[in-house]
């Protein structure tokens, strides 16, 4: 009796070292809290969620004029009036119009204003994308993604609304609709995946670095004063001392590009002379760049977006 009453009892269980505890997790089907996805696995959540993107880029577009009494007017509006003050200072005070034919000035000026304006508001937006919707990224779960390309996409359908005020336009100078006019939808289709490429590269930027925001605005204006959206660039540099390659590389940036392929499609007189060597496979190489090199970017920061 006595003796039964004195044996010592069980030694206790050493707790799990600290190395086993995830293979002690993963054994019981946990993991780690917003974890990064494979990338393929990333694609997979992104494509599983585009009604959700779609959803929430029309309702941005419906509230960005909504406390404007002109509405969705508005999306016409601007970029229309920042072409008449460009006509003013760069077409008439300037002489900006050297080397294309002055009925078609008004056209190209457009088309280039409203082109531009659909890289331009895509990376501001996407800037603002992680930052500006904190909220929404550390209430739920999703691919943080989904953000910038649903302002990219926001961007594309406002600027098929100012398409309607384009074609007037173009009609109005002389420019009948034709089957070159078919050439927009590739030339815009390859724009919006540069515009995303680029609006998910600055997300994660403008994510650790808020003063981004500030900054870009005065980026985005020296970009489009180099990018020709209100001068011919080899019409301007014809008479210049200016080296070869220097012409080269403004015709080749992205938003030349796109801005001289959707002027060739659209206004009869701007013909391939005014387009660089091979602008179709710059179109292209672009896009797949931009849009390659900022979804993997984007990517490999995905379990920091919304913490701190």
């Amino acid at each position: 009796m006595s003796q039964a009453l004195h044996t010592p009892p069980p030694a206790p269980v050493p707790p799990a070292a600290e190395d086993d505890l995830p293979a002690l997790a993963a054994r019981h089907g946990l993991t780690v809290s917003g974890a990064r996805p494979t990338l393929p696995g990333y694609v997979r959540e992104l494509w599983a969620r585009r009604h959700f993107i779609l959803a929430f880029s029309r309702a941005k577009l419906t509230a960005q004029y909504s406390q404007a009494k002109l509405g969705q007017l508005w999306q016409v509006a601007t970029p229309l009036l920042n072409a008449a003050v460009y006509f003013f200072i760069f077409g008439l005070l300037l002489g900006a119009r050297e080397g294309i034919p002055s009925d078609i000035y008004v056209p190209f000026l457009v088309t280039g204003v409203f082109v531009f304006t659909f890289t331009q508001s895509s990376v501001l937006a996407g800037v603002r994308a992680i930052s500006g919707n904190l909220g929404l990224v550390r209430a739920l779960h999703f691919p943080r993604a989904a953000l910038p390309v649903s302002f990219a996409l926001q961007q594309l359908q406002q600027l098929l609304f100012s398409m309607v005020v384009l074609v007037v336009v173009v009609m109005a100078f002389g420019s009948m609709p034709a089957l070159s006019w078919l050439l927009v939808i590739p030339a815009l289709l390859l724009q919006f995946v540069f515009n995303t490429g680029l609006a998910l590269l600055f997300a994660r930027l403008g994510s650790s670095t808020p003063d981004l925001a500030q900054l870009m605005p005065f980026v985005l204006r020296t970009w489009m004063y180099a990018s020709g959206v209100m001068f011919s660039i080899p019409a301007m540099l014809a008479d210049k001392d200016v080296p070869p390659w220097l012409a080269d590389v403004l015709q080749w940036n992205p938003a030349a590009v796109y801005m001289d392929l959707v002027r060739f499609a659209m206004i009869d007189d701007y013909g391939s002379s005014y387009l660089p060597p091979h602008v179709w496979a710059f179109a292209a190489g672009w896009a797949l760049l931009a849009g390659v090199i900022g979804f993997i970017y984007f990517w490999k920061a995905e379990e920091t977006y919304g913490r701190g």
